[in-house]
C-alpha cells in the first residue's frame, strides 16, 4: 500500500491532461459513533487527475470497509461506504472550496478521510425489520418473542398506553 500523495509534474501545466490513479492505503482512526473502519482495512481510491485553468480536478470515488453494532439488536453489522468525489487542488487553495496543490503533488488523504467519513452510517441496522431487543429482559426479538410479564403500569398513563401500538 502506498501513500496518497500523487505526483502530478507530468500533467500540471498540460491543459486538459489527465491520468487515472488506483490507490489502496490504510487510514486509521476512520470512526464515528456508530461505525468504523476496521483497524488495516484498505481505503481505495480511484480518480481521474485533470489539468485545470486553476489546477487539478480530482473526480472518482473512494471506498471504504465498515464495520458496527445494529442500533436496535446490537449484532455485528457490516458493509461498505462508497462515495463520489469531485474536488479542484489548486496552489492558493480556499479551506473548505479546495484542496493545496504543494510542489506539483496533490495530496488525496484529506479528501479520501472526509469522503469515507461523510458515508459511514452514524447508527447501523441490520436489516429494515429489526425488531431489536426486549426492553425489559434483554431477549433477541429477533430469534422469537420473549416470555416477560408485562408489569404493572401506572393508572394514569392507561390513556396514553391504549395509543401505543403493540
Amino acid at each position: 500500500m502506498r501513500a496518497l500523495v500523487v505526483d502530478v509534474a507530468d500533467i500540471r501545466n498540460r491543459p486538459a491532461a489527465r491520468r487515472a490513479e488506483h490507490i489502496e492505503a490504510v487510514l486509521d482512526g476512520l470512526a464515528l459513533t456508530g461505525s468504523a473502519v476496521p483497524a488495516g482495512a484498505g481505503v481505495v481510491v480511484e480518480v481521474m487527475l485533470e489539468s485545470v485553468k486553476e489546477g487539478i480536478l480530482a473526480t472518482g470515488t473512494v471506498a471504504a470497509p465498515w464495520t458496527g453494532p445494529c442500533r436496535r439488536c446490537l449484532k455485528p453489522v457490516a458493509g461498505d461506504a462508497r462515495a463520489a468525489v469531485a474536488e479542484l487542488f489548486e496552489e492558493r487553495a480556499t479551506e473548505g472550496e479546495s484542496y493545496p496543490l504543494v510542489h506539483d503533488q496533490v495530496d488525496l488523504e484529506p479528501l479520501a478521510r472526509e469522503a469515507v467519513l461523510l458515508e459511514l452510517p452514524q447508527a447501523p441496522l441490520c436489516r429494515d425489520d429489526c425488531r431489536g431487543l426486549c426492553a425489559t429482559c434483554g431477549a433477541d426479538l429477533n430469534e422469537g418473542s420473549c416470555r416477560c410479564v408485562p408489569e404493572n403500569r401506572d393508572p394514569r398513563w392507561a390513556a396514553l398506553d391504549a395509543l401505543r401500538p403493540d
